[in-house]
């Protein structure tokens, strides 16, 4: 099923297609936080740090994005290279895919787009960072991220810290249960929250090693059914953790200025995230990073134990 779910989409790299083919463990990683996430040139070293990071767990990594029109599952070190520093990278989500493709452009892929990508490919582990979720005043703004519906219709487990703590945790996690997605927390019962350990709310079910989390793969390929995702929740490590009462202090204080100044809408996200960095003095996007880095370890494993 692999091999043909890879041959049916183009743009696979060479090394991806024949891992894929052979059975090997693979690793999607988005884009994402290379073009839009991180400062240059910085960016490009943390995603070379990453890819190494999947190699030293025993498998090969998949970055996604698009270029000139056509979906890039495995990038090169050029083409990785364009994505870190190209001016002409957008930000892709799952949406977007076909007018990109249409039009011959290029960008970066968010989680919906690299998840649904991924899945085409035949590829079953995908780390990021954290996933978007409900916003804050959903009732008043209906505003919630494509991450969520997309990953109701593909069967791919997402490694990731929670969602980014600028959302409505809660809701964001009732979702997830009416979409049928499952959350799995790693080691925790706890669902993450994204720069801290926790958010204060539960999760149902726990994994202690990688070989649990395949386990739960294994059980949904052999069930079936209408295909799915799978959050597993991992903690971002406890001494690279953002301190949680400057984190609840800086984002009151950042929600406060949204208000003020009347953001709105897809502004909203990046004004609050912008402003947590530089309160923090960047000790926020340090534990984005140190988060990144512990979910990009654990899905190599995982997809080591499930490939085997």
């Amino acid at each position: 099923m692999t091999k043909v779910a890879g041959e049916r989409l183009p743009g696979v790299s060479d090394e991806v297609r024949r891992a894929l083919d052979r059975g090997r463990p693979v690793v999607a990683l988005e884009s994402t936080i290379i073009a839009h996430g991180l400062p240059r040139p910085g960016n490009l070293d943390v995603a070379r740090e990453l890819e190494e990071l999947v190699r030293d767990g025993g498998a090969v990594p998949a970055t996604v994005a698009v270029l000139d029109g056509r979906p890039r599952i495995g990038l090169d070190e050029a083409q990785l290279a364009r994505v870190a520093g190209g001016d002409d990278i957008r930000k892709l989500g799952h949406r977007d895919l076909a007018p990109a493709v249409a039009t011959g452009a290029s960008g970066a892929t968010t989680v919906s787009a690299t998840a649904f990508l991924a899945a085409r490919a035949g590829i079953r582990v995908f780390a990021t960072g954290g996933l978007g979720g409900v916003h804050r005043g959903w009732t008043r703004t209906q505003d919630e991220s494509a991450d969520l519906r997309l990953l109701a219709g593909v069967r791919i487990a997402v490694v990731c810290a929670g969602v980014k703590s600028v959302l409505d945790v809660p809701a964001t996690l009732q979702r997830l249960e009416t979409l049928g997605v499952g959350v799995l927390g790693f080691r925790t019962r706890e669902f993450p929250g994204f720069y801290c350990r926790g958010s204060g709310e539960p999760v149902d079910w726990t994994a202690d090693s990688a070989a649990e989390v395949a386990d739960v793969l294994r059980a949904q390929d052999v069930l079936g059914g209408p295909p799915s995702g799978l959050i597993v929740a991992n903690p971002v490590p406890a001494d690279q953790q953002l301190d949680p009462a400057l984190h609840d202090r800086v984002l009151a204080d950042a929600l406060a200025a949204c208000e003020r100044e009347k953001v709105t809408g897809q502004a909203v996200t990046p004004f609050l995230l912008d402003h947590l960095v530089r309160h923090t003095h960047g000790a926020s996007l340090e534990a984005n990073l140190a988060a990144v880095r512990n979910n990009v370890r654990l899905a190599a494993r995982i997809a080591v134990a499930y490939a085997s």
